[in-house]
């Protein structure tokens, strides 16, 4: 007779990617994403990530944990506009939350094995490491079904000095990567407001990341996109009533406005 297996997590990631809309279709779209998967101590991991260092990817299998159900079918984004079903997806709605990724290694420290182009969020459970293998893990010339590339559809993003100014503040400041999270949205089809949080006004487009707003302009014909500024989606009255401070952020934009 069978048994059930439990499984423990053999460590967690720290990443600076915390909510479902900051992650990218893919990992390798996170060129500027670090992160790091700690190791739980006492479990003799010291001696299992011997030999590691000397690969240059690794698959990452771990849990979706934030997602508490599934779906048997779902609407990817970006290709397609029809519901899909979930195992023709990598969609995170699955029977079993477990997620895999094929990411980039960049060191092992200790407990500590660091990487990037990584699209798993921060806390999230890992289960297991493996090697990739070019020579049995690549196979570039097979069918993918529904998928389709899409590169050609990737928009170059430029930022004024103002707005990389401003996004350099906030990340050391507040820890908030409205640079990563501006490529990640908007490197594809940066006008689609029936997915993002997207408004247009008649000369440029504003993108919102919580209580944050990214200005840009598109040249649909060339394949470009500038971001031309940052500004608090507070109003000056609302910046002013200390009282009500939902996502206890005020005081960063209140700085944030001081500043610039």
């Amino acid at each position: 007779m069978l048994t059930k297996n439990l499984y423990e997590p053999i460590g967690y990631v720290s990443s600076d990617k915390k909510y479902r809309y900051e992650t990218p279709r893919q990992g390798v779209l996170a060129e500027e994403n670090v992160s790091v998967i700690s190791l739980q101590p006492h479990r003799n991991f010291e001696q299992a990530v011997d030999d590691l260092d000397g690969f240059e990817r690794i698959w990452v299998i771990y849990q979706f944990h934030l997602n508490s159900n599934w779906k048997p079918k779902v609407s990817p984004p970006r290709h397609t506009r029809k519901k899909i079903g979930v195992f023709a997806t990598r969609a995170p709605y699955r029977p079993n939350p477990i997620g895999m990724s094929c990411v980039k290694l960049l060191k092992v420290e200790g407990l500590k094995i660091v990487i990037t182009e990584s699209d798993i969020l921060d806390g999230s459970p890992v289960l297991d490491i493996k090697p990739y293998l070019p020579y049995s893990d690549s196979f570039p010339d097979v069918k993918t079904g529904w998928v389709k590339s899409g590169v050609e559809n990737k928009y170059e993003i430029e930022f004024d000095d103002i707005a990389a100014d401003k996004m350099k503040w906030l990340r050391q400041q507040a820890g908030i990567n409205l640079r990563s999270f501006a490529r990640l949205q908007l490197e594809f089809n940066p006008t689609d407001d029936s997915r993002k949080r997207i408004a247009k006004s008649e000369k440029h487009f504003v993108l919102s990341y919580r209580t944050w707003r990214i200005s840009y302009t598109v040249d649909a014909k060339d394949k470009t996109l500038r971001i031309t500024n940052v500004y608090s989606g507070y109003t000056a009255a609302e910046m002013l009533d200390k009282k009500t401070d939902v996502y206890e952020d005020k005081e960063i934009h209140r700085r944030f406005a001081g500043n610039f």
